[in-house]
C-alpha cells in the first residue's frame, strides 16, 4: 500500500504562484511514475502533468506547458508542481497520483495510488 499526501495549495491572487508537494509513503517511490491532476467545480478530473521515475521524462498538457514545473526528489519520496502565473479559471482540487512501473516513462492514466487532493484557489 502507497500513501499520497498533497500539501502547498492555498489562495493566490491571479498572476501568482503555489508550489505543491506530494509525498509519497513505502519503497516503491523510486520505481513508480508520478503525476497531478486537477478537478474544477462542476467539472471532470484532468491531467495535468507527469514525471518518469529517474525525473528525466516529463509530459505537460498544453495549459501547463511553460507555467509549470515538475520535479522529484526520490531521496525523500518527494515531487514538487511548481505553478506561476496562475489564473482564476485553474481553482482546483490538485491530486497526486501514483503508478508503479517497471519503465521510465510517463503516463496519463492508470494510476494507483491518489491523494486526498490539495485545495488551489486562485482569486480574480
Amino acid at each position: 500500500q502507497v500513501h499520497v499526501i498533497e500539501s502547498g495549495g492555498g489562495l493566490v491572487q491571479d498572476g501568482g504562484s503555489l508550489r505543491l508537494s506530494c509525498a509519497a509513503s513505502g519503497r516503491t517511490f523510486g520505481t513508480s511514475a508520478i503525476a497531478w491532476f486537477r478537478q474544477a467545480p462542476g467539472k471532470e478530473r484532468e491531467f495535468v502533468v507527469a514525471i518518469s521515475r529517474s525525473g528525466r521524462t516529463t509530459d505537460y498538457d498544453d495549459f501547463a506547458k511553460g507555467r509549470f514545473a515538475i520535479s522529484r526528489d526520490n531521496g525523500k519520496n518527494t515531487v514538487y508542481l511548481q505553478m506561476n502565473s496562475l489564473k482564476a479559471e485553474e481553482t482546483a482540487v490538485y491530486y497526486c497520483a501514483v503508478r508503479i512501473t517497471a519503465y521510465d516513462v510517463t503516463y496519463r492514466s492508470g494510476y494507483e495510488y491518489w491523494g486526498q487532493g490539495t485545495q488551489v484557489t486562485v482569486s480574480s
